[in-house]
């Protein structure tokens, strides 16, 4: 098989492809074969009906037909292979030439993504700051009271209440009179400030005390179901105010909440905690600044089909974030002091970064000649087959079938691709001092979310 490649636009090219007459034969004569078994035409049996038969009886375009759809794919699929392009877009097949005993002629006219490319000094040496790691006293002692939390018992005050203590209430809500089940809480006991109900009743709790009776309206949100948007009157009994009562910091409770018999041990677990966190933040932290550096520097015209394709994808995400809590998009946008048109805009800016950081490391790969192994492949696999809780060989076949295997194997070249980034930079703690070039740190995923497994196992479910 023949190819050639031509530049008809600034992101499309044309593929001119030619069969050679023996391999187009033998597809064609398969193409038959298919169709024979497929009919049945009297005084043969089936699939033994010679081609001038099945001309005659079925008609040779329905051959053709069968051919194009299955063979075409094939050849256009093995000509993009050749010539390294990523389509982006359905092809326009122009057939040129289909006669038997000549070669068989077809061009394919795409848009495709576009292609970097880049000598090491375009990806070696960028300079990033690490965030320090260094762990102060004040981070003990709020890992520590966050610790004590857990531990917290709850009794009863004579003050007011106040944001994080709990209070034990009869909530009655009605509508023009006539109670709302949804809404009413007998015996409840609630954190005042969670905002966990409706955020009115936090507000109106603050500064009451056991006694007091509280009545306001508010409007019930979302996770009311149908009653969402309707405006409730409530009345509050306020029973009793339960303050949280923390344990000691000392050696009794060090060996209640870990294993450790001394609050100096514990402090010091607590301490080792933090450290590995930090350490593990600030490898992520300098993966991402250097792929953003590399980012920043890099010049790229973009095809709006690709960037508007990356941008309903990201709104679509959320929009299926948006239903799991229950809500529309437009109504959690609402919430959070937004709309729409300018969440559409951040998903635009944010899709072109993604791509682009996409497109970088390709570069990377292509430049450095890397690989994946069937390894690497396999224990990717296992790992998706293990959050899914599948057999690996049925998550591999799915894989397979839907084509999302290509897609698996590109988010494992991407990370190899950030693993060189980062092993080159010239990475410097925040006062200037040269620290090395190696962050470590998990693989990244890769940056563009294009629904390929490694991003979503779920969606294999």
């Amino acid at each position: 098989m023949q190819t050639t490649l031509e530049n008809t636009d600034k992101h499309t090219v044309k593929l001119t492809v030619e069969v050679e007459p023996e391999r187009f034969g033998r597809d064609l004569e398969r193409a038959y074969r298919k169709v024979a078994e497929q009919v049945r035409i009297p005084g043969f049996r089936k699939g033994k009906a010679p081609r001038p038969i099945i001309d005659a009886q079925v008609g040779r375009e329905t051959v053709l037909a069968e051919f194009l759809e299955e063979a075409v794919p094939v050849y256009y699929r093995e000509a993009l292979r050749e010539h390294e392009l990523a389509p982006i877009s359905q092809p326009d097949i122009d057939l040129q030439q289909l006669e038997e005993g000549k070669p068989f002629v077809f061009s394919a006219t795409v848009e495709v993504r576009p292609r970097l490319r880049f000598t090491e000094a375009d990806y070696k040496g960028i300079r990033v700051e690490r965030p320090s790691v260094e762990v102060t006293e004040e981070e003990v002692d709020r890992l520590l009271d966050a610790l004590r939390e857990r531990f917290a018992e709850l009794e009863p005050v004579k003050r007011p209440a106040a944001r994080g203590d709990y209070v034990l209430i009869d909530l009655r809500a009605t509508v023009h009179g006539e109670e709302v089940p949804e809404a009413t809480r007998p015996d409840f006991l609630y954190e005042v400030g969670t905002g966990e109900f409706t955020g009115k009743l936090d507000e109106e709790l603050v500064g009451k005390g056991a006694g007091e009776i509280l009545k306001f309206n508010a409007t019930l949100d979302d996770r009311f179901g149908e009653r969402a948007g309707q405006e409730v009157s409530f009345q509050v009994l306020v029973k009793e105010v339960k303050g949280k009562r923390l344990p000691a910091a000392d050696d009794d409770f060090a060996k209640t909440a870990s294993e450790f018999d001394t609050l100096e041990e514990l402090r010091a677990a607590l301490r080792e905690q933090l450290e590995a966190n930090k350490r593990r933040a600030a490898d992520a932290e300098v993966r991402d600044r250097v792929l953003r550096a590399l980012v920043g520097r890099t010049q790229v015209d973009l095809p709006e089909t690709l960037v508007e394709e990356e941008t309903e994808h990201r709104v679509a995400h959320a929009r299926e974030r948006a239903e799991q809590l229950g809500l529309t998009l437009e109504r959690l946008l609402e919430l959070q002091g937004t709309d729409e048109l300018r969440f559409r805009a951040e998903a635009r800016e944010h899709a072109v970064r993604a791509i682009v950081a996409d497109l970088v490391l390709e570069a990377v790969a292509r430049a450095e000649d890397l690989q994946v192994t069937a390894e690497e492949l396999a224990g990717e696999i296992g790992r998706l087959a293990r959050a899914l809780g599948r057999d690996p060989k049925e998550v591999a076949t799915k894989l397979e079938r839907s084509g999302q295997i290509v897609s698996l194997a590109g988010d494992i070249i991407r990370s190899k691709a950030l693993d060189v980034l980062v092993e080159h930079a010239e990475i410097v703690p925040e006062d200037g001092a040269t620290q090395g070039g190696q962050a470590g740190g998990a693989p990244a995923e890769p940056p563009a979310g294009d629904g390929s497994p490694a991003d979503n196992p779920e969606e294999m479910t």
